[in-house]
């Protein structure tokens, strides 16, 4: 096992208690469409982890920023391999003025993951996670394992709950 895809089993056993069944596919698995051919699953099944930035986004964490509301905030949407995520309607969603896609560097210094393998859950910071509603209907989904190369199988309703995540809409 890739050693990236051996920390993310290992930190979800330290976290969560639970046993990640890591698969690794030689072919890759960087895009939704790559996962979802590896796998042999619709396309709709993968839970796509989107890293963005919100500016200007409510909160009461940090009341040393003015008005109330941090700037530059990280947020992870995980989304449906289906649908793309709307920035506007993420924005609304988080009361933020705008949300944009975050930097490579900055999803590797606030999550520990790089591009194409960003896990939904243990990263090394506590981030808002959004859930798109979609991924509910199915009885299993699958998410990046800490490569882009590797994904696990997990109900959409327990990864919901590992992740702390927000359901919502994340779509136009």
């Amino acid at each position: 096992m890739h050693p990236r895809a051996a920390e993310f089993s290992e930190r979800a056993k330290e976290r969560y208690g639970i046993e990640i069944d890591v698969h690794e596919f030689d072919e890759g698995t960087k895009t939704a469409a790559d996962a979802a051919d590896a796998v042999g699953c619709d396309v709709a099944q993968i839970a796509s982890s989107i890293v963005m930035v919100a500016d200007g986004m409510a909160t009461d964490d940090e009341p040393e920023r003015a008005g109330g509301h941090a700037d530059d905030e990280p947020v992870v949407v995980v989304t449906s391999g289906a649908n793309r995520v709307d920035e506007t309607t993420v924005a609304d969603r988080l009361g933020a003025k705008s949300v944009r896609m975050a930097d490579a560097e900055r999803i590797r210094e606030t999550l520990g993951w790089s591009i194409g393998g960003v896990p939904p859950i243990c990263h090394d910071e506590s981030v808002p996670v959004l859930f798109d509603e979609t991924l509910a209907a199915f009885e299993t989904v699958w998410a990046a394992a800490g490569t882009p190369d590797a994904v696990f199988p997990i109900d959409p309703g327990r990864l919901e709950e590992l992740a702390d995540a927000t359901r919502c809409d994340v779509t136009a």
